[in-house]
């Protein structure tokens, strides 16, 4: 019994003659008729009685028509999803983050939810090292990360749709004095504070990036503490133990309690921040529909 069979059964009983259900199933008679009794003979049961001008259905035929009509029913809500599906309308979307980046997905999120409220997410936070593996491991389709992504040793390896840059600013704690009266800081006046720096065991972009600039401005700084974490990192500077400069962007994703937020003067500069997918490799119509969301 196939779903072709079930069709035709269903053709039969709704008009109760083999005629008038092979004219409407576009087919000659006698291979539905046969069809009808191929069907009976795999059951091991009548499903018509035949002894009248109309084919009446059978107890079996009559509990065989419900059954037959919940499954083409279920058969055609698996066709329209499976094709929903790949439309991007439904299922679930992996996406990983680093923590630095969080801030960018919620807004992207609520206008994606908007227009296909059926899809769910998954979102993973980690470093570039982790999210490229899982990337790799096809755990996850997109991960949003500060460029460049250092995951893995082949330049190549990645497609990167760059995001606005993200200014860069230095954080004081609000118990010290007063640093700046135009809410602008120079290289020259972090370099006399401890300073607390953004960097992990392979992830080194950020720190190197920030060395550079306190270099260009001809002053070394005091490095009090390399950290892994911007959480970490903002409750010591909360405390009142040391500055940092970190992305803007981060400080919408942790209150500002007890911390001073400065630009930075003479020497401002950018995070590079991008949404990356490995190249070459099949993206789901969900993902393909959130990357619009920042390509819009």
């Amino acid at each position: 019994m196939d779903i072709r069979q079930l069709r035709y059964f269903l053709a039969v009983a709704e008009e109760g003659q083999v005629t008038g259900a092979a004219k409407r199933l576009n087919m000659e008679q006698p291979p539905l008729s046969r069809q009808m009794k191929l069907l009976e003979d795999e059951l091991g049961v009548a499903l018509f009685d035949r002894s009248g001008k109309r084919l009446v259905l059978t107890h079996a035929g009559e509990l065989l028509r419900r059954r037959a009509e919940r499954l083409l029913h279920q058969f055609q809500e698996t066709i329209e999803e499976v094709q929903e599906l790949d439309s991007g309308v439904r299922g679930m979307l992996s996406i990983g983050s680093v923590v630095s980046c969080v801030s960018l997905l919620p807004q992207r999120i609520e206008r994606f939810h908007e227009r296909f409220p059926q899809v769910t997410f998954k979102i993973h936070e980690g470093d570039h090292f982790l999210l490229g593996d899982l990337l790799e491991k096809r755990s996850l389709e997109l991960v949003v990360a500060r460029l460049p992504f250092e995951a893995a040793f082949e330049p190549d390896r990645y497609t990167v749709l760059h995001l606005p840059p993200d200014p860069l600013v230095a954080l004081l704690p609000s118990s010290w004095p007063q640093a700046s009266e135009e809410g602008k800081l120079g290289m020259e006046a972090l370099a006399e504070h401890p300073f607390l720096s953004l960097k992990s065991n392979m992830t080194t972009g950020m720190h190197d990036r920030v060395l550079k600039a306190f270099h260009e401005s001809g002053h070394e700084p005091r490095i009090l503490c390399e950290c892994s974490s911007v959480a970490i990192i903002l409750a010591l500077v909360a405390a009142g133990i040391g500055a940092t400069i970190l992305p803007k962007s981060v400080l919408a994703s942790f209150p500002l309690t007890s911390i001073t937020m400065y630009e930075l003067a003479h020497t401002p500069f950018y995070s590079e921040v991008g949404l990356v997918w490995i190249k070459d490799r099949y993206l789901s119509k969900s993902a393909r529909n959130f990357i619009e969301t920042f390509a819009e």
